[in-house]
């Protein structure tokens, strides 16, 4: 009889990580199908209310762990991340997760049904936040971004940042958890606990649709023209000298028809070339002689290499007006680690409102994207490369920055998109790099800032967050010491 009911509990717990794993595997990582990501933690949660905490840790652990390999192939043979780094990348968050569904089991045993709803979320956020504060890669763990294609979840970016979003996800999980625990001893518990969480759910969707439906501001539409090429001769950053030359008067050329099709302004990708600056003179002069001639504001990625230091850098050429450029805050590491980071931002007034500048990982960042937003742009132009496989996964990030910081968005990779967003997270025009031997896309963009509350307090739900983990905490050790 035991040997019984000790196989039917393998089973249960075999069965609860297959199906979390599948869910996490395809509702996170490169490409995420966003229904998923609901309902992933529910078999691991109700197993655990179910089952001894040892077990219950050790499935949690192993679905995230499991779930959590679908990026493995990303980090260490695209990022080029050393397998023990990986390994780390893939340990530590299923770790973490298995604390909280520990939290949560000992909680909701202990009749706090109410404290583990809020529990659950709170550790996972916490962790989320945390890790952002000390990454270099910022806030590229949240599932969050799961969620980019969810348009009126999506909206509650602009209240809470990426935060809001990922609780919300794991409190629906924890919800139903609870109700099919609850559901043969206190129905009217479980009703209570599942209703109220699919009203704040219901909230959030009315809040989105009605943030959706209304018009932008009229009169302050830019049409905006990218170009990017991914020919084998283009891929690279073409070294300073002949190759430099040939490939930046290339996208002079798709500039400049780019502009007689009435482009206002222009973006193209990332570091394109490698440049002394004996040979940025030239270089300036070949765009700004553009810009002068059709009207139209040109933002080009390089590489500067300078007399003491070199920078990944954008360079802005307006009509009638001097060069500007902006270094690149935001580093990857090990590919640009002989780069210098910058230290401000970039913004232009123009007739449509004020346009900001950043350079593709500066968006993976609330910070300085609420930097942009704090000086009112309406209008970003980003500079970008992608690797290929994760052009969603990593060039839609910048998605969620428009919607908290209030700005449109155009964003220019290789490797990527060409993509138009507006503030709401629409995209309004997207194109592949390599969908052409010279990719481009023309299209109108509200150049709106909206003033979101998000832009004025921050970080601030994070910091509820913390705050919850912590009272649960305290009155989980308190009650344990009583």
């Amino acid at each position: 009889m035991a040997f019984a009911v000790s196989g039917r509990r393998m089973g249960a717990a075999l069965i609860s990580v297959a199906m979390a794993a599948v869910l996490i595997w395809f509702g996170t990582g490169l490409f995420p199908l966003w229904p998923l990501l609901w309902f992933a933690p529910v078999p691991v949660l109700v197993f655990a209310a179910r089952s001894s905490w040892r077990a219950a840790g050790v499935t949690a652990f192993v679905a995230w762990a499991a779930g959590n390999l679908n990026l493995w192939g990303y980090y260490t043979r695209t990022l080029h991340v050393p397998a023990l780094a990986a390994i780390e990348i893939d340990v530590v968050p299923a770790l973490v997760f298995a604390l909280a569904v520990l939290l949560f089991r000992a909680l909701l045993r202990r009749g706090a049904a109410w404290t583990a709803l809020l529990a659950f979320p709170a550790a996972w956020v916490s962790f989320e936040y945390v890790v952002n504060l000390n990454s270099p890669h910022g806030t590229a763990v949240s599932l969050s971004y799961s969620q980019l294609n969810f348009l009126p979840v999506l909206q509650l970016a602009s209240i809470t940042g990426p935060w809001g979003i990922g609780f919300l996800l794991f409190s629906f999980s924890a919800a139903l958890a609870i109700g099919i625990h609850l559901w043969k001893t206190d129905a009217k518990q479980a009703l209570r606990v599942v209703g109220a969480t699919l009203g704040v759910l219901a909230a959030v969707l009315v809040f989105g649709a009605v943030r959706l439906a209304l018009p932008p501001p009229p009169g302050n539409l830019v049409k905006v023209g990218m170009a990017a090429s991914d020919l084998p001769a283009n891929r690279d950053v073409a070294a300073p000298g002949a190759e430099a030359d040939r490939l930046l008067r290339a996208y002079a050329e798709q500039a400049e028809a780019l502009a007689a099709r009435g482009a206002q302004v222009i973006v193209l990708p990332e570091h394109l070339a490698e440049l002394l600056d004996a040979q940025m003179g030239s270089v300036d002069a070949l765009f700004q002689s553009i810009a002068d001639r059709t009207q139209t504001t040109i933002v080009v990625g390089v590489g500067h290499v300078e007399p003491d230091a070199r920078h990944n850098q954008a360079r802005v050429y307006a009509p009638r007006a001097a060069a500007l450029s902006y270094n690149k805050h935001h580093l990857l590491p090990p590919f640009e680690s002989k780069y210098a980071p910058g230290t401000s931002v970039l913004t232009r007034p123009e007739a449509t409102g004020r346009w900001g500048v950043a350079i593709c990982k500066d968006m993976d960042f609330t910070r300085l994207s609420r930097e942009y937003g704090q000086a009112g742009a309406g209008l970003m132009l980003v500079p970008a490369w992608d690797f290929t496989v994760d052009r969603v996964s990593h060039g839609h990030m910048a998605v969620m920055r428009a919607v908290e910081s209030g700005f449109g968005l155009a964003r220019a990779a290789r490797g990527g998109f060409l993509t138009i967003t507006d503030n709401r997270g629409r995209i309004l025009a997207e194109t592949e790099s390599n969908s052409a031997a010279f990719a481009t896309l023309i299209a109108d963009v509200p150049a709106v800032h909206d003033n979101t509350l998000y832009l004025l307090l921050g970080d601030w739900f994070a910091w509820v967050s913390l705050a919850m983990l912590a009272l649960v905490l305290a009155r989980l050790f308190m009650r344990a010491g009583a």
